[in-house]
C-alpha cells in the first residue's frame, strides 16, 4: 500500500512521533495504523532502554490536588536538560503522573521500594486465604506467587495500568515520552496526602 501525507498526518496526531519515523512505521506496516502504532512504541521502547543509563539531573516537580482539596500529590520528574524540562508536553505529563498517583495510591516507583515485611505481610494473606479455600498444599506456593505478581502490578507505580489509557503501563507511558523527548526521563520520587490519613 501507498503510503501518503493523510495517512502520516493521522499517525502524528496518533503519536506524536516525527514525519520521517511515521513514514518509515507505515511502510513497516503496509499502511496499517495499528501496526504502525506498535512498531512505533517498539521503537520507542528500544530507544528509552539505550537513554536509560543516561544521567537525569533536570526536571520538574507538579503538584495535582483532588477530591476537594481532600486528597494530594506532588511528584519529581527528572529529564536530562533544562530545554525539555520547560516544554509544555514534559510538564502535562509530570502533571498526568500526579494525576495518576492520587488515583491509583501506589506504594513505591518500583517493586525494590516495596518493604520486605510488606510483601510477607501480603504472602501470609494469601496463604491463609488459599488455605481457607481447601487448595492442596502443593499448589499454594504458586497461588500466592501469582498473587504477589498481581499486587506488585497494582503497587507499584511503573506497573500500574495508565488511568487515562488502561492498554498501557506508567513504564510504558514513560518510554513514550522518552522517544518524543529524545530524552531519559525517570521518576524520582512522590508523595500523596490524604485528608484523615
Amino acid at each position: 500500500m501507498k503510503v501518503n501525507a493523510e495517512m502520516i498526518k493521522l499517525l502524528r496526531t496518533k503519536t506524536g512521533a516525527g514525519i520521517m519515523d511515521c513514514k518509515e512505521a507505515l511502510n513497516e506496516s503496509n499502511g496499517d495504523i495499528e501496526k504502525a502504532v506498535e512498531f512505533l512504541r517498539k521503537k520507542g521502547l528500544a530507544t528509552a532502554l539505550k537513554r536509560a543509563a543516561r544521567e537525569t539531573s533536570e526536571g520538574t516537580i507538579q503538584a495535582y490536588i483532588h477530591a476537594g482539596g481532600k486528597i494530594g500529590v506532588m511528584v519529581e520528574v527528572n529529564c536530562e536538560t533544562d530545554f525539555v524540562a520547560r516544554t509544555d508536553i514534559f510538564q502535562d505529563f509530570a502533571r498526568s503522573l500526579a494525576m495518576h498517583i492520587a488515583a491509583t495510591n501506589p506504594l513505591g516507583i518500583k517493586r525494590e521500594d516495596i518493604p520486605e515485611k510488606v510483601i510477607e505481610k501480603e504472602k501470609d494473606i494469601y496463604r491463609a486465604q488459599a488455605l481457607e479455600m481447601g487448595k492442596p498444599e502443593k499448589i499454594i506456593d504458586r497461588i500466592v506467587q501469582g498473587k504477589i505478581e498481581k499486587f506488585f502490578k497494582e503497587s507499584t507505580l511503573l506497573e500500574q495500568q495508565y488511568v487515562k489509557n488502561p492498554d498501557i503501563t506508567i513504564q510504558d507511558l514513560i518510554h513514550e515520552m522518552v522517544a518524543k523527548t529524545g530524552e531519559n526521563i525517570t521518576v524520582k520520587r512522590f508523595v500523596r496526602y490524604q485528608l484523615g490519613s
